[in-house]
C-alpha cells in the first residue's frame, strides 16, 4: 500500500470532494454518474458497514468493437489487473452492452485487485456481488462485450469529462456517496484540509446533539 493510499484512507469521498473543490481541482474529481453496486448496492447497508474502497488506478480504454483502427491491448484487461490497485475502464458513451462481468470479477479478485471502476455498464450482479468484490459503474447490462466492445490500451490517461482525467497512479476512493480521483500531486493538501474539516464538523455533530440550531452552529464552527 502506497503512503498516499494509507493518508486518504481515513476519510471519505465527500470530504475528498470538499477539498479538491477548495483546491480548485476540476470538478472537485466526482466521477459524476458512478455509483457502488457491489458488494452491495449503494446505500443499502444490509447490515453491515462497507468500508471505502482506495487504491492507484489501472487504466482501461475500451472502443467499439468494430473500430479497426484504435490499437489492440496485447492481453486481456483482466489480466492487468494489480495488487491493491483499482481498475478504471472506460467505455465508449452510450454503448448500450456491458464491458464487465462476472468472469472478469473473479480474475480481478484472484489477482488482489482493490475494486474496478467501470466508466458505463457491466453484468452479473449477482456473481460479483456473492465474490464480495468492489465495483462501481453507471448501471447495468444483460448484454456481453464481446460483439460490441474490446479492449484498446492500458494505462493511458484517459479523458472523465472537461479538465478532469485520470491517470494512472492516480488515487481512486469510492464508497456510498461515489467516487473521487485524487492526483498523487495533492495528496498531502487534501490529507491536511480533510484532517481541518473532520475536526471541525465532529464540533458541530456534537453541538448539533446538544440543541443547538443549525445556523448557529454552521456560523459557530464553519467560519
Amino acid at each position: 500500500m502506497s503512503s498516499a493510499v494509507r493518508a486518504l484512507r481515513p476519510f471519505a469521498s465527500c470530504d475528498i470532494g470538499d477539498a479538491l473543490v477548495k483546491l480548485k481541482y476540476p470538478f472537485g474529481g466526482f466521477l459524476d454518474g458512478i455509483s457502488m453496486w457491489s458488494p452491495e448496492r449503494q446505500g443499502h447497508l444490509g447490515g453491515k458497514l462497507t468500508s471505502a474502497t482506495i487504491g492507484e488506478a489501472v487504466t482501461v480504454k475500451m472502443v467499439d468493437a468494430k473500430d479497426e483502427s484504435s490499437p489492440k491491448s496485447p492481453i486481456h484487461f483482466a489480466d492487468a489487473n494489480e495488487q491493491g490497485k483499482i481498475m478504471y475502464i472506460q467505455q465508449p458513451k452510450d454503448m448500450y452492452s456491458a464491458c464487465f462481468g462476472g468472469l472478469m470479477g473473479l480474475r480481478s479478485k484472484t489477482l488482489g485487485a482493490a475494486g474496478v471502476v467501470v466508466d458505463g455498464k457491466f453484468r452479473d450482479v449477482q456473481e460479483i456481488q456473492e465474490l464480495g468484490f468492489p465495483l462501481y459503474a453507471r448501471g447495468i447490462s444483460i448484454l456481453g462485450s464481446n460483439t460490441f466492445t474490446r479492449a484498446s490500451e492500458i494505462n493511458i490517461p484517459l479523458q472523465f469529462k472537461g479538465d478532469l482525467w485520470i491517470h494512472p497512479g492516480d488515487i481512486l476512493v469510492g464508497d456510498h456517496d461515489g467516487v473521487v480521483v485524487v492526483p498523487p500531486s495533492l495528496v498531502d493538501q487534501v490529507v491536511a484540509l480533510c484532517s481541518e474539516r473532520k475536526e471541525i464538523d465532529d464540533k458541530t455533530m456534537t453541538a448539533l446533539k446538544g440543541g443547538m440550531p443549525m445556523g448557529e452552529a454552521l456560523k459557530k464552527f464553519r467560519k
